[in-house]
């Protein structure tokens, strides 16, 4: 009955190892901000060509480009990272992945809105 306990206590123990910010996760974090950034211009890029203000050319390619960067980042992430809970950044990786298809989406609609829009 001791064995059990301390083999328990041993798992927490090893488990709690993961609790914080390891170079892992801070990778998958960077990698998310940077899909953050390309949703954040296509979404402005989406708006100004929309509204006809302005070209919006610049943060439609930007979105574009971040979003491309954000998701083979997050896919090489993914590829080499361990399981849920072990400080191996998975989860931020699939935010990442996430985030960067849809700053990629919304930068390519905003880029064909405007293209649209000037012939």
């Amino acid at each position: 009955m001791m064995n059990a306990s301390v083999e328990i206590l041993t798992g927490l123990i090893v488990a709690s190892d993961a609790i914080g910010t390891t170079p892992a996760r801070t990778r998958a974090l960077a990698v998310a901000a940077v899909g953050l950034i390309s949703v954040v211009a296509g979404a402005l890029a989406l708006a100004q060509s929309a509204r006809g203000a302005g070209n919006g050319r610049t943060a439609s390619i930007l979105a574009l480009i971040g979003g491309l960067i954000g998701t083979v980042l997050s896919v090489v992430h993914l590829a080499g990272s361990t399981g849920f809970g072990t400080g191996g950044g998975r989860a931020g990786a699939i935010v990442a992945l996430v985030l960067g298809l849809i700053g990629m989406s919304l930068g390519g609609r905003a880029l064909a809105r405007r293209s649209r829009s000037n012939d």
